[in-house]
């Protein structure tokens, strides 16, 4: 086992949805992830190059990092941090051009479901999220891959949304998403993974 692993990503999606709210049109995501025992940490981007929302995620970039504790084989706890830049966010209209998030998520997996509830705190809007993902991989043997479908629901309250206001702009929300993805192993070192997801914002208010 190697003392550490570099994987570099790029994905083209026909969408940006981050928790149900529409970043972007069609995008570029590259990203590199750099492994080391139970450390992990990367850095992720959005790059749209159609159909752009105005002054949100064009361009983004992400830090990340997190922690695996393995209590045993069914259960571990993630801690873990990211931060979002947004480079070319316009201040004077009330945009942040950079938050912070920690998170902490509990990882079970009973009957082959993963099951990960998830808190993130956004201390830049003040506010957190409450996420809960169930994760499911169903073998193709004959094809030489798996489906891998994951359900998603989750919901947010941010207390500060808007850079330098008075009073206070809140936010609040819910989502939701169905995916399924199926890997095909190119080579020992690389696959291609094509996916797809519906997601969904409901009950989206802004005060």
């Amino acid at each position: 086992t190697p003392a550490y692993t570099v994987t570099g990503t790029f994905t083209a999606v026909s969408q940006y949805m981050f928790r149900g709210q529409r970043l972007g049109g069609p995008s570029w995501q590259p990203s590199v992830e750099v492994g080391a025992g139970d450390f992990t940490a990367g850095l992720w981007s959005n790059l749209p190059f159609k159909d752009k929302v105005k002054d949100t995620s064009a361009p983004e970039f992400d830090l990340y990092g997190s922690y695996t504790w393995n209590v045993d084989k069914e259960l571990s706890i993630v801690p873990g941090i990211t931060l979002y830049d947004y480079p070319k966010a316009p201040t004077n209209a009330g945009y942040c051009r950079a938050t912070i998030e920690p998170s902490l998520a509990l990882n079970y997996t009973y009957a082959g479901v993963k099951l990960t509830p998830k808190l993130y705190y956004d201390f830049t809007l003040s506010g957190p999220t409450y996420e809960l993902t169930a994760a499911y991989a169903l073998p193709l043997k004959d094809f030489g891959t798996e489906l891998d479908f994951t359900g998603q629901i989750g919901s947010y309250i941010q207390r500060n949304v808007a850079n330098k206001t008075d009073p206070d702009v809140k936010a609040w929300g819910n989502y939701w998403q169905l995916g399924v993805a199926a890997p095909f192993q190119i080579t020992k070192e690389s696959k291609l993974t094509v996916g797809f997801a519906y997601t969904e914002g409901t009950s989206a208010s802004v005060k």
